[in-house]
C-alpha cells in the first residue's frame, strides 16, 4: 500500500502523524511511504531522518494526496483539503465528526472512506489511540489554566501551586476519563484542593480508593454547580465517544463563578462542554465571558510536539500496519471489533453518533 504524510495545517499544529521510527516499520513491511517535505520540522524532525528511513519526500502536499492509497494526518483535514479528496481514499486522523458538519458532508460526497481514531474502543473499553492524547491535554490543561491565572494574562494574578502558609487554590474537574484524571493527578501535586466528577458510579467508587487526596462525587447538576462555583479552574473533560460532547455548563452558570477563574475546554474538538466554548488557537486562545476566561484551543497537545507525535506513532501506528496490509474489509471481516474505526464508507455515514449529531441516517458498514 501507498501510505501519504501530508504536513499539517491547522494554525500552529506541529505535530506530523508519523515519525521516522513509524515510517521504518512500514517501508520494513514492504509499503510506500510519502512525506511532504518539512511535515516533521514543527516536530523535531528532518527530511534526511525520513528519507533514511525510507520514505520519498515530495515537494507538495497535493503530490502525497493524489499518489496515496492512504493518507495518515494527525488532525480533521480543513476546508482547502477537501479539494484532494476522492473516491475509495482512506483517511486515518482525528476526525471529530459529530463537531464538523462540512467534512462529514465532504467524506460523504466524495466516497471517502474516513477512519476515525476517536472511535475505536479496544477489548478493555478504552480508547487507545485518543487515550494518548488525552493524557497531554489534560496535564496541558492544569499547565494553561495556570498561566490564565497570571496578571499578564488578564487574570487575577493567583499562583496555582500552594505556597505555604497560603490556602489552596481550588481546581474542578468533570470527566474522569483519561484527560481528566491525569488532570486530576497534576494539580493534585501542585497542592490545589481538586474536586473531580464523573457520572459512572462504579468508577466513581474506584477512584476514591486510589486518589484518596482528591474530592471524588458523582456528577449532577446539583454538584456541579456547587463545585464551580468556588473553583479558580474548571477542566471540561466529558466524552461520549464519536458524538457531541454534553453541555454541562450553562451562560447563566457562569454568574455564579468567580470573576476571573478559568474554564478550560478539553472537549471543544467534540464541540465542548460549556454553552460559551468555542474552539480557539494557540495564537489566540482565550476569550472572556461574563468574567470568566475560556481556554478551548482544539489541538493542545500541538504545542509540545515531539512528545506528542512520538506518543501518536507509538500508538497508531500497530492499527496503521494492520490497515495496510489487510485493508480495511479485510480488517473488519477478520475482527469486527475494528468497525468502530469506520466512520464514512464510499459514500455511507457508519457511525450512530455523527448521524445524531447532523439528523443523517447512519447505516452498517456492509462491504
Amino acid at each position: 500500500m501507498i501510505i501519504g504524510c501530508p504536513k499539517e495545517i491547522k494554525t500552529r499544529e506541529s505535530r506530523v502523524a508519523l515519525a521516522p521510527s513509524g515510517v521504518k516499520a512500514l517501508v520494513k513491511d514492504g509499503h510506500q511511504v510519502l512525506v511532504e517535505a518539512d511535515a516533521g520540522f514543527g516536530s523535531g524532525f528532518a527530511n534526511a531522518e525520513y528519507a533514511i528511513a525510507g520514505a520519498q519526500i515530495l515537494a507538495t502536499a497535493e503530490e502525497v494526496w493524489n499518489r496515496s492509497d492512504l493518507i495518515i494526518k494527525v488532525k480533521e483535514p480543513l476546508e482547502s483539503e477537501f479539494a484532494f479528496f476522492r473516491p475509495g481514499l482512506i483517511l486515518f486522523t482525528y476526525l471529530h465528526l459529530a463537531s464538523d458538519e462540512p467534512l462529514t458532508e465532504a467524506l460523504l460526497k466524495a466516497k471517502m472512506i474516513g477512519l476515525a481514531y476517536e472511535t475505536y474502543v479496544d477489548d478493555n473499553q478504552t480508547i487507545p489511540m485518543l487515550d494518548c492524547m488525552s493524557e497531554i491535554a489534560g496535564k496541558l490543561s492544569i499547565l494553561e489554566g495556570a498561566s490564565c491565572l497570571f496578571s499578564r494574562s488578564g487574570g487575577p494574578g493567583l499562583l496555582l501551586p500552594k505556597l505555604a502558609r497560603l490556602p489552596a487554590l481550588k481546581v474542578t474537574i468533570i470527566g474522569a476519563g483519561h484527560a481528566g484524571i491525569s488532570a486530576a493527578e497534576l494539580a493534585d501535586r501542585m497542592g490545589c484542593e481538586v474536586t473531580l466528577l464523573d457520572i459512572d458510579r462504579r468508577k466513581v467508587q474506584t477512584l476514591v480508593s486510589s486518589f484518596p487526596s482528591l474530592k471524588i462525587g458523582l456528577s449532577s447538576r446539583e454538584a456541579i454547580l456547587a463545585s464551580i462555583k468556588e473553583a479558580d479552574i474548571v477542566v471540561l473533560a466529558a466524552l461520549v465517544p464519536g458524538g457531541k460532547a454534553p453541555i454541562l455548563i450553562h451562560r447563566d452558570d457562569l454568574k455564579l463563578m468567580k470573576k476571573g477563574s478559568v474554564i478550560v475546554d478539553i472537549a471543544i474538538d467534540q464541540g465542548g462542554c460549556a454553552e460559551t466554548s468555542h474552539a480557539t488557537t494557540h495564537d489566540n486562545p482565550t476569550f472572556v465571558v461574563e468574567g470568566i476566561t475560556h481556554y478551548c484551543v482544539a489541538n493542545m497537545p500541538g504545542i509540545v510536539a515531539q512528545t506528542a507525535t512520538l506518543a501518536l506513532t507509538e500508538t497508531t501506528l500497530p492499527y496503521l500496519r494492520k490497515i495496510a496490509l489487510k485493508g480495511v474489509q479485510g480488517l473488519v471481516e477478520g475482527d469486527p471489533k475494528y468497525a468502530a474505526l469506520v466512520n464514512t464508507y464510499r459514500g455511507r455515514l457508519t457511525n450512530e453518533g455523527v448521524g445524531k449529531a447532523w439528523g443523517l441516517k447512519a447505516e452498517p458498514l456492509v462491504f
